[in-house]
């Protein structure tokens, strides 16, 4: 395959990347206001538009004539439901949908399909109200900081606002992450195991009621920084949307790309028995893309894998850049590190 990936030396670190497995893509929770057939079935049909948002990464998409049938038959890609009371006095309802029969309508939509295994964002965000700057967080800003968390879930791309304990404060101030500095914040956000670290910052318009919000990622090549005005809480929606599809546009799989299965040889080391070589053919299959895994060669600690996937290679190594088990293989002697269908390496670290 003629297709190549050059991996920059100096970028190396950015693969050592966590993943996190979403585990509630296909179920969403809605208020209703009573219990009766007809609320139900209008609240599942919003379910199934939000389940196809959080796969797909798109909102504006997803009223194709497929999908308007599927409304129709509802209860055909459903598993169950359930209704939750709130604290407050209000009523949820929570709906689960089946995997199988959700993914199929997606792909026969032709839009892009989003696996399970998503990068983790760490936001680091400091608000300036009344002439003072702190952190949000839980304590601090409460609304705002469920706010983060609650926009997240609804594309399913896990984030994490920092505790702001005494480990994190010992390591990064208020005036590091206003000004961005990226080294301690980026030290701060190992403990989190962050694949991206995002620096924020919120103050008020002077003699406006507009706010303004900045934001950029520790590792942005030009230090410009992403900004939006108007209300408080429609300016963080709007981060963390334009974020979120950014990263769906990134690593979520174009049917209209796809072509017959493709085979890629895999050089993994570090698997000295029997289990280990299982479990890492196990992680392997379990990608979205990848149909069938065999092992071709073993020697030492060095096992050659031939997979066969439905996807390019630069989406394969995608994938496999998310994957927790495997970590990039760093030749000491080269200045760059190149990958094609035929050299791809990495080290199994998932025991």
């Amino acid at each position: 395959m003629a297709l190549r990936i050059l991996f920059v030396f100096c970028w190396i670190w950015s693969f050592q990347s966590a993943a996190v497995e979403v585990t509630d893509l296909y179920q969403s929770e809605l208020y209703v206001t009573d219990k009766s057939r007809a609320t139900r079935v209008t609240a599942s049909q919003q379910a199934l538009y939000n389940v196809i948002k959080k796969l797909t990464g798109r909102h504006e998409e997803t009223d194709s004539a497929l999908i308007k049938q599927a409304m129709r038959s509802i209860s055909d890609y459903m598993l169950k439901y359930e209704y939750l009371e709130v604290a407050d006095g209000s009523t949820k309802i929570r709906v689960r949908f089946e995997p199988s029969k959700v993914e199929e309508l997606v792909r026969d939509a032709q839009l892009p399909l989003w696996g399970n295994r998503r990068p983790l964002i760490a936001i680091w965000l400091v608000i300036e109200d009344n002439f003072r700057r702190e952190f949000v967080t839980q304590d601090s800003y409460p609304q705002l900081e469920r706010l983060i968390y609650d926009t997240a879930a609804e594309w399913g791309v896990p984030v994490i606002v920092p505790l702001l304990d005494l480990d994190d404060l010992a390591k990064v101030s208020v005036a590091e992450v206003w000004g961005n500095f990226s080294k301690p914040v980026e030290s701060a956000s190992r403990r989190y195991n962050a694949e991206r670290v995002i620096t924020a910052r919120m103050f008020q318009q002077p003699s406006s009621s507009r706010w303004q919000l900045e934001w950029r990622y520790t590792d942005a090549q030009m230090f410009e920084v992403n900004k939006l005005v108007g209300d408080k809480q429609q300016t963080l929606i709007s981060m963390i949307n334009d974020f979120s599809s950014a990263l769906a546009q990134n690593y979520a799989i174009d049917p209209n790309q796809l072509t017959a299965l493709q085979t890629t040889t895999l050089m993994v080391d570090n698997l000295n028995s029997f289990s280990s070589i299982e479990l890492a053919k196990r992680q392997l299959v379990s990608m979205s893309t990848v149909e069938d895994v065999d092992v071709t060669y073993r020697s030492g600690d060095k096992v050659r894998f031939q997979i066969k996937h439905g996807s390019t290679l630069d989406d394969l190594v995608k994938s496999l850049n998310l994957e927790q088990a495997f970590s990039v293989y760093v030749d000491p002697h080269a200045f760059y590190q190149i990958a094609n269908a035929t050299n791809l390496r990495y080290s199994w670290v998932g025991e």
